[in-house]
């Protein structure tokens, strides 16, 4: 292996943020492998978003508009990669590790006969050889595989492990076409995704969570949406509220739901379990709200509030109205 390419997920040209993160990685270690950094966008509002993916340190953006990708289940962006794959030799394949992503990261492994890594956090290449570090069981075992493959290899990146950087000297735009021939057993002819309209978790700058402490669905909507609302945020929850079905699981953050890395997480009525914490412990600033002090979340937070969070969380909401007046 010697090139990295990423495949970036997107939706009329909107993509999460670790499509940038990926795109920074990638110059990271095709700088270290020798090689060159690659980006692959295909379906509509595929050319708008490479416009976006010049700002990042990549060589080369492939894209097509071909409105083919979005009425056709996966195969197509599978095409792409490959033909992709195949043009520019020996190559690292980064796809986020997303429910689409690690769908299209599976297909891709039998096209180019590949060895795969998921949920990768870090890397470390020595003699050309790429190793992935990945936490396994909530983060209590830190696990390291290499790929064997000389020609070429997958890893399914997690969002939020890494930090995206702008910068570079505007990567080269090209077209690329898809292998003549192809045609299509299945079509999407309804697309319908959850929590539309809201910000998603993984792309809030400010997260507002909620546990067990809060007792019920109600404090969800009356007391922490406010204050998420007014930071610019989104709510999340602890595994132990989704369960009890409070909130929906598309809010659970942990080593089974979302991970996340706002600059401020603010959890309220959170133990901060082992499985809560792998989902946010990479977040800028942490505050506990929580009536035991002695919680297991107040060893990892910037600052705990002892107390009743119904009679905290309507005078902390006034205070940021007001300051934001």
């Amino acid at each position: 292996m010697q090139n990295v390419i990423v495949y970036v997920q997107h939706k009329n040209g909107s993509t999460p943020k670790v499509t940038f993160e990926m795109a920074t990685l990638a110059r990271k270690l095709a700088d270290q492998l020798g090689g060159k950094a690659h980006a692959v966008v295909v379906g509509a509002g595929s050319s708008q978003l490479a416009d976006t993916l010049k700002s990042y340190p990549l060589d080369a953006v492939h894209v097509n508009d071909d409105a083919q990708v979005d009425g056709f289940l996966l195969d197509p962006i599978v095409d792409y990669l490959e033909a992709a794959a195949r043009a520019v030799g020996p190559s690292l394949v980064l796809v986020a590790n997303t429910l689409g992503g690690k769908d299209v990261a599976g297909r891709l492994v039998a096209r180019l006969n590949a060895g795969i890594v998921a949920d990768a956090t870090d890397f470390k290449i020595e003699g050309g050889t790429v190793e992935a570090v990945m936490p396994k069981m909530g983060g209590a075992a830190i696990t390291t595989a290499k790929l064997k493959s000389a020609d070429y290899g997958i890893a399914t990146i997690r969002p939020n492990a890494f930090s995206a950087q702008a910068g570079g000297a505007g990567a080269a735009v090209q077209p690329i076409e898809k292998p003549a021939g192809k045609s299509y057993a299945v079509v999407v002819e309804n697309d319908v995704e959850e929590g539309t309209g809201e910000l998603a978790l993984e792309e809030a700058p400010v997260v507002v969570a909620g546990g067990r402490g809060l007792g019920g669905p109600d404090p969800f909507d009356q007391l922490l949406k406010p204050l998420a609302k007014l930071f610019g945020g989104a709510v999340g929850a602890s595994r132990a509220a989704a369960d009890a079905g409070w909130v929906p699981y598309s809010l659970q953050i942990g080593q089974t739901g979302k991970t996340v890395s706002p600059n401020l997480y603010i959890a309220v009525g959170i133990s901060g379990a082992i499985q809560h914490k792998v989902g946010m412990r990479s977040s800028g600033t942490i505050v506990a709200i929580n009536k035991d002090g002695a919680a297991p979340i107040a060893e990892f937070s910037d600052l705990v509030v002892v107390g009743d969070a119904f009679a905290i969380l309507p005078e902390l909401t006034k205070l940021v109205a007001a300051s934001k007046a």
